[in-house]
């Protein structure tokens, strides 16, 4: 009871941060981490790490710009920046969510199938419709809550970690010591990695996230209204940021470590579903271990596609000059809600038209990791613009981190591109 009581005054203190970081790790988050493991076994543990301040220091750069100017990622890029460059930024944000929502709605459908059993078909569709009517029904303050609750459903693959044996001399090395190859394979499941980890539609829902939470506590009446912003507010949300991004790649550690030291450790390389993933574990951490990463794809994917649909529900709106907002009801803002319903529906459609969603998910991380690139450069200047986030400009330390991150992604996808042009 104490417990409960504690994680409830816990849950009160976080917010779209904490949202944004466990929705990093979706069911095609969960599937990059397991054949990251699964192939390289430890070798990629210190992207984990690594990757821990660079998505605070960007994500805390989109939640100040959202929350201090009152406007969606979207809406400042085409009052500030290229209306060109956020076109093709939106539009590049558009495919790969509807891509990665299909994959989602599959795996989960394939997850329930595997523990409940019937067809997998009506999974998907009572998966898509119950998604779908819960954001247009559930009032924001209790949706909101909902999200943050499934966000632990992640914690199950701790646990997984430790009910099998692990080398920790082995992961202590991979996890601080960067191992770095220059194949191809390496390189492009990096990049995957990366794309998936730093990905543009967390930009956006977390800049929009925070003016959500504005307009319930009666701050400001709607989108694009600036509201008085304190300094211990952008303190908590630097906070609640840093929380949502810990438990984020603590869970990317802890999937990692659970197919490495069992697929990985038993030449079980070639895992393309987190399905997969699920039933290689069942004859070798045994039956609990296989329904506990099971559950823990199907709860975090009732958390994490409302996010990408939603993302592209903001990003769309704030393009176009929609009204938007999880927190206005469907009459006041039906164009908003429609894109939503309809990136989900055409998500779910994919998997009927029989596209590999799996190889399109692959190349829609991919696409994330190079879209991400030039983002994040906009969203350091952004946060530097005194007409957007006046006197809360970025920290010098967070400019540093997002500016590596910045590099470090470019080079990879450069990496990437010349071995493919010239291997």
């Amino acid at each position: 009871m104490v417990i409960f009581k504690t994680i409830q005054k816990f849950f009160k203190k976080i917010g779209p941060g904490f949202v944004t970081g466990a929705a990093d790790d979706d069911p095609s988050g969960i599937a990059t981490y397991s054949i990251a493991g699964a192939q390289f076994g430890y070798k990629l543990a210190w992207l984990a790490l690594f990757l821990w301040p660079a998505m605070v220091a960007i994500q805390e750069m989109c939640g100040r710009i959202g929350m201090v100017s009152g406007r969606g990622l979207a809406g400042v890029i085409k009052k500030y920046h290229s209306r060109r460059l956020l076109f093709m930024a939106v539009s590049l944000l558009a495919i790969a969510n509807i891509i990665n929502i299909g994959a989602d709605l599959g795996i989960i459908a394939a997850s329930i199938q595997m523990i409940f059993g019937l067809n997998i078909i009506w999974w998907m569709i009572f998966a898509g419709a119950l998604i779908i009517s819960m954001e247009i029904i559930v009032p924001y303050k209790k949706y909101s809550r909902i999200l943050k609750w499934l966000g632990l459903s992640l914690v199950v693959y701790v646990i997984t970690a430790f009910m099998v044996k692990q080398d920790w001399k082995a992961i202590a090395w991979n996890t601080f010591i960067p191992q770095i190859r220059f194949e191809l394979n390496y390189i492009i499941t990096i990049i995957g990695f990366l794309g998936t980890t730093i990905s543009p539609y967390l930009f956006f829902w977390q800049a929009s996230g925070e003016i959500e939470e504005e307009i319930v506590d009666g701050k400001v009446k709607d989108f694009n209204c600036k509201p008085e912003v304190k300094q211990l507010e952008i303190k908590e949300m630097g906070t609640d940021t840093k929380i949502g991004m810990l438990f984020s790649n603590i869970m990317t550690f802890f999937i990692i470590l659970t197919t490495a030291a069992t697929l990985h450790a038993h030449g079980i390389v070639k895992v393309e579903t987190p399905q997969q993933a699920a039933l290689a574990l069942k004859p070798l951490a045994g039956n609990l271990a296989y329904v506990l990463f099971a559950f823990g794809i199907i709860g975090i994917g009732w958390q994490s596609i409302p996010v990408l649909a939603g993302s592209v529900g903001y990003a769309l709106s704030e393009t176009f000059g929609f009204k938007e907002g999880l927190s206005k009801k469907f009459k006041k803002a039906k164009i908003f809600y429609i894109i939503i319903a309809l990136a989900t529906i055409i998500g779910l459609v994919m998997n009927f038209l029989q596209i590999n969603i799996m190889k399109a998910l692959y190349y829609a991380a991919v696409i994330n990791g190079i879209a991400a690139v030039p983002l994040i450069a906009i969203i350091i200047k952004l946060g530097d613009d005194e007409r957007i986030v006046g006197r809360f400009k970025n920290k010098k330390k967070n400019r540093i981190i997002a500016w590596i991150t910045f590099g470090f992604m470019l080079i990879s996808v450069l990496l990437m591109l010349w071995q493919i042009i010239f291997r």
